[in-house]
């Protein structure tokens, strides 16, 4: 196997055109059968095989820099940067992370995940270089879905200010997770590679070397003239308008095409965009056929004809009923999503209400100060989020919504631990970002009934609304009773007289099996679902005082969450009850299975009970005995 014999970049370099595209079909191969065992972004990476190869065969990595925007089309990277052993690793705890790590290898720069930030982060590389005197190219492949974001267009006006030498990479395929939308994608579109547009730059061409030079009035004649030209038979390329040279479309499954014009790229002086137009999922019918993006990211398959496991009902399920019920009640309903309308539970939405449906692309800053122009004039729009992604537009949060005290709901997918996406997927903050902005209500639902009723509260309330839930299968129902919800009030869902326990969200089945097993071992506990972080429940300070010990439990950090807010309550009401904080710890979280994660920091049932056990000082039987 060819592929087995490339331990670095250097080999492939020294392949000829058949050994290439052998190899081409073999890494294909490799990534449907190991993907299909792990899971990961599939699609991205079967889209990129030919350009990455072409990558490493013209720049000299890591002499020369390559970053990666976004980072989950790095895996061919990976595989030809001597990472292929460990692929059965991949987004395990411990193993190959699913983006570039700079723990993993030299040729990896950035752990980029997060879209939109590629360019910022190249031209800040290219300066600095040309500060320090130091060589090499540095290079940004940069997709077409991530050109939606605000953030690159902030880069690209500074890199046409500045000038750096660097060559940025268009990887177009047309998508991010979904069909990429917007005028930025229309002008995309128009731009061809044609004889007509050659044939008009070589006239151009021609046009100004005939010009006599007599000073900057024929210089503007002649350019002019030039632009003239072109744009008779092509629309001017958006970058060309930012001071940038663009070359392309290039066929981006032609190596020897995309290598021909990433070498004429180093040539060139200056910024150079080359515009390569990939097919996502590239070499796999089933991926190549997927309209919904189900093979963008993906969870174990067969990969013999790309099915998957019939999935669970998950909370994202459970929201999206929800929310279409509400929409049919009440027309001022709008949903509105930052280009991830599949995977916030919003296709049934989109399918039954699209004139209230609303892609903004990958632009959350955007899509949130979109939602409050909509609230001035009456509308409700729900903002449909991950929580690691709403980070990117805490100012428009706190400025354009809670400082009007709009009626704008704010929906955070993927909350808590998510997995084997890691520290940039992890929605840890929320809890404590969300609860400094004045006039926010943060709720956080323990079971989908919850879920359900407290999105109808919130949307009765008419006021900056957060919900946050889990990635994952939801319970089917409620194991416990649970009295209706009430904007501002938890409810106590078993009660015992030796600690109290007070959790939120998905913790709150942690909370209630740790009390069971606290029982077993003479201890009696009282499990609170606090069901808002903010405003938190002014009983629990009542409610403390009866115990000897206190354990807050949450799937957010420590720093500033539920527990933080539980204890600047008591210190308040003047309760000195001793109180023991469980949650994440104040540093970036590994990629690793869930429950294994919690476990290590103490969220489980036994975590939790241990935990409940020390507050109050006592020793288990087992133990003294």
């Amino acid at each position: 196997m060819l592929l087995e014999e490339i331990s670095g970049p250097d080999d492939v370099r020294g392949l000829g055109p058949d050994d290439l595209d052998r190899l081409a079909e073999e890494i294909r191969e490799f990534l449907v059968s190991a993907v299909s065992r792990t899971g990961g972004h599939l699609g991205p990476n079967l889209g990129v095989v030919e350009l990455t190869l072409a990558l490493h065969r013209v720049f000299d990595s890591p002499r020369d820099t390559i970053v990666f925007d976004t980072g989950h089309q790095a895996y061919v990277h990976k595989m030809i940067t001597g990472r292929l052993e460990q692929f059965d690793t991949l987004r395990q705890q411990g193993g190959l992370s699913g983006y570039p790590s700079r723990t993993e290898s030299e040729h990896d720069v950035i752990e980029n995940s997060h879209a939109s930030t590629g360019l910022s982060y190249a031209l800040g590389i290219a300066t600095a270089r040309r500060l320090r005197g130091e060589p090499g190219k540095v290079v940004c492949i940069i997709g077409d879905g991530s050109l939606t974001g605000g953030m690159a267009y902030e880069a690209l006006n500074n890199i046409g200010q500045l000038a750096p030498d660097m060559v940025i990479i268009l990887n177009d395929n047309g998508r991010s997770y979904a069909p990429t939308v917007g005028g930025i994608a229309e002008n995309l579109g128009q731009l061809r590679l044609s004889p007509k547009y050659e044939a008009a730059k070589d006239v151009a061409g021609q046009a100004l070397r005939a010009l006599p030079a007599v000073g900057h009035s024929a210089y503007e004649t002649a350019r002019r003239m030039k632009n003239s030209l072109k744009q008779l038979v092509a629309p001017i390329s958006i970058f060309e308008t930012l001071g940038l040279k663009y070359g392309g479309p290039i066929d981006g499954h032609d190596i020897a095409a995309v290598e021909k014009a990433l070498r004429d790229a180093t040539r060139i002086p200056g910024p150079v965009v080359v515009h390569i137009v990939t097919n996502k999922g590239h070499g796999y019918g089933p991926a190549v056929a997927d309209k919904l993006d189900k093979f963008h990211g993906v969870s174990a398959f067969d990969p013999d004809n790309g099915i998957f496991p019939t999935p669970k009902v998950s909370w994202t399920d459970v929201f999206g009923e929800a929310l279409c019920e509400l929409a049919a009640r009440d027309p001022r309903v709008v949903a509105i999503t930052a280009a991830m309308a599949s995977s916030t539970g919003l296709l049934n939405f989109a399918e039954q209400f699209p004139d209230r449906f609303f892609d903004v692309g990958i632009a959350e800053q955007h899509a949130v100060t979109f939602a409050a122009g909509l609230a001035l004039r009456g509308m409700r729009p729900v903002v449909c989020i991950y929580s690691t992604f709403l980070q990117r537009a805490f100012d428009q949060v706190a400025c354009d919504v809670a400082l009007h005290r709009l009626p704008v709901i704010f929906v955070l997918d993927r909350a808590g631990i998510t997995g084997p996406d890691g520290p940039s997927h992890h929605g840890a903050l929320d809890l404590a970002y969300l609860r400094t902005i004045p006039g926010m209500v943060v709720a956080a639902p323990s079971s989908p009934e919850d879920l359900s009723h407290m999105l109808a509260a919130g949307f009765e309330l008419g006021a900056p609304f957060a919900l946050r839930y889990p990635k994952g299968s939801a319970p089917k129902s409620a194991a416990w009773a649970s009295p209706p919800i009430e904007i501002g009030r938890g409810a106590v869902l078993r009660e015992g007289g030796d600690v109290l326990l007070v959790a939120a969200g998905k913790m709150v089945a942690v909370a209630l099996a740790a009390a069971e097993r606290l029982g077993a071992q003479g201890v009696s506990a009282t499990v609170f679902d606090a069901r808002f972080v903010k405003p938190l429940d002014a009983d629990i300070a009542e409610l403390a005082a009866r115990y000897r010990g206190v354990c807050t439990v949450e799937d957010g950090t420590a720093v500033g969450g539920l527990g933080s807010a539980v204890c600047e309550l008591l210190e308040e009401a003047g309760v000195t009850v001793p109180v023991r904080r469980l949650g994440l710890p104040d540093r970036f979280i590994e990629h690793g299975d869930p429950s294994s994660l919690l476990a290590q920091f103490g969220l489980d049932r036994d975590g939790v009970a241990a935990a409940a056990l020390d507050v109050i000082r006592v020793v288990p039987a087992s133990v003294a005995g």
